[in-house]
């Protein structure tokens, strides 16, 4: 089968993400600019916005920091669309084969982490917020996160730099002691944990590590459940924010944070004052992880009250990718988050998304190579996690399916961010156009004009939470992430796997889905539907 290529060669020089375009649209095919290159054009293209702006155009628009989030927008020319599922009619699995019984709301959609050891992890949905951290938007749609992710049941990892950028936290030889930060996130996820379902995680980069970051959770915040952190996919660089102060700024590079540019320059400090810029970059070191220091690192953590350990990692080469699985699976870490190119939650160079770093498809290709080689050898496979551009449960069914290696899924959890802040987000900003009487009248004729009508889930929220006020105690944000991830996404893989007739996640298996391209069957080894017919309706026959 041959897919039509779809050139999009405007990307090179005009870009949604960093406010960019070309004067004419048919542009140069190679280099991206318009044929015609005009003295007295207004058009600010890349070229033209870098020779005033330059390292900012390296970032999405800088006036949306904080209030956004950005991914690529490149064809990688292999995504979820190329696997089809297949509907099942002969049998059932996880079920008894009665109409009576199998019916789409009795699927089972729970998920454990880390099943076989001392303390599992069950979670009510198989998906989980990935490392969020001190990027703004995160810090601003906390509390809708956190009461979203402990009310879904599900697990929600606090990302890197969050006690580094607290203005507040009490540091003693270069040792977090106390950050308020810390606590507010920690404790607005466990205020609606069930106790159970679910459990806050806290992430560590390089900096975190040399910050004391995790003896300060686990003896102070009896955080159990450390996740490290090696890189991600949106960037390998190490994570960056924006920072509008300039005490700020110098505050953070006294904690041994690099930032850009250098905030104690007297003629730097001029240039803010007078506006030529109006924020700096905070730049995280990058890791160099090694496998003896790993194996260490990880009975350190143990040895210190840790229960479950997580490790995410980006979309490195494939010799990176076998060197994760080996340590991973050699240490016995309990999560392995691999993170594809193409998303990210804040501040990742727009080049980079589109340009560095190992497509979603690809590198899940890799990871079950590499799981299948250890199984085969009799070693420990980890549980597995992936993130890059999930949004909806047909592609979450489908990264199942491609994860089984015969015994069920390895794959156990979706990890996700842009999707629930943009559910978490929406919730929020149309319960504030409701306050303020300027919802738009098509919504208000359809939905209604108060929150307790237009979120489908309200009533039903406010029975199972009697003690807490919807709006304050949960915030409308919440809601909105909460109905997303269970009304949605829940409902909706239930309905997949009863019409493929797998009523438990460990039931879904590999042939539950075929390739529709060659190009996605030699990648993955997922057969096309063709090769399917072929091989099975003779028999039948």
């Amino acid at each position: 089968m041959c897919r039509k290529v779809r050139i999009m060669a405007s990307i090179d020089n005009a870009r949604s993400t960093t406010g960019t375009k070309c004067r004419v649209p048919d542009v140069n095919p190679v280099s991206g600019m318009c044929p015609i290159c005009v003295e007295d054009c207004n058009t600010l293209c890349e070229i033209g916005k870098s020779a005033f702006r330059g390292r900012e155009v390296l970032y999405p628009s800088p006036e949306y920091f904080g209030i956004s989030t950005a991914s690529s927008n490149k064809d990688f020319f292999l995504d979820w669309s190329h696997f089809q599922i297949m509907a099942e009619l002969l049998n059932a699995k996880g079920i008894e084969p009665d109409s009576d019984v199998a019916f789409f709301e009795n699927a089972d959609v729970r998920t454990v982490i880390a099943a076989g050891s001392k303390k599992p992890i069950p979670m009510k949905l198989p998906v989980h917020l990935a490392g969020l951290g001190s990027t703004a938007i995160a810090k601003k749609y906390w509390r809708e996160l956190a009461a979203g992710a402990a009310l879904s049941g599900v697990c929600q990892v606090i990302g890197e730099n969050v006690c580094g950028m607290d203005s507040d936290a009490v540091y003693s030889n270069g040792k977090v002691q106390n950050s308020k930060e810390m606590e507010f996130r920690v404790n607005s996820y466990r205020d609606h944990w069930d106790g159970e379902n679910g459990r806050i995680v806290v992430q560590t980069n390089v900096e975190d590590q040399r910050g004391g970051v995790d003896d300060y959770v686990i003896s102070k915040l009896n955080v159990d459940v450390i996740e490290r952190k090696w890189g991600q996919g949106a960037k390998a660089i190490g994570g960056e924010v924006r920072v509008t102060s300039l005490e700020k700024a110098q505050e953070l590079k006294k904690r041994g944070y690099i930032v850009d540019p250098d905030p104690e320059d007297p003629d730097i400090q001029s240039a803010f004052g007078f506006g030529v810029f109006d924020s700096f970059e905070r730049h995280s070191r990058v890791g160099f992880p090694q496998y003896e220091s790993f194996l260490e690192d990880v009975d350190q953590l143990r040895s210190k009250g840790v229960s479950n350990i997580f490790l995410k990692t980006g979309a490195f080469k494939p010799e990176a990718v076998a060197f994760t699985m080996k340590c991973a699976s050699d240490a016995k870490i309990d999560l392995l988050t691999f993170d594809a190119a193409g998303g990210g939650t804040g501040m990742s160079p727009v080049p980079m998304m589109n340009e560095m770093s190992t497509p979603t498809i690809h590198l899940y290709s890799q990871v079950m190579q590499c799981a299948k080689m250890l199984k085969s050898r009799g070693r420990y496979v980890p549980d597995l996690s992936f993130a890059g551009g999930f949004i909806n449960e047909t592609q979450m069914y489908k990264a199942f399916a491609l994860s089984d290696m015969g015994d069920g899924p390895a794959v156990k959890s979706i990890a996700m961010a842009r999707a629930p802040l943009a559910a978490a987000m929406k919730g929020r900003h149309f319960s504030d156009l409701a306050k303020e009487g300027k919802l738009p009248a098509a919504f208000t004729k359809q939905y209604g004009e108060n929150p307790e009508k237009f979120f489908i889930g309200a009533s039903n929220m406010a029975k199972k939470h009697k003690g807490k006020t919807l709006g304050t105690d949960i915030p409308w944000g919440a809601l909105g992430l909460y109905t997303y991830w269970n009304d949605r996404i829940g409902l909706g893989l239930k309905q997949l796997m009863a019409g493929t007739r797998r009523f438990k996640l460990n039931c879904i298996e590999h042939e539950d889905i075929v390739s529709l391209t060659e190009y996605a069957e030699k990648v993955t080894g997922v057969e096309t539907l063709e090769n399917r017919a072929a091989r099975v309706m003779e028999a039948y026959l």
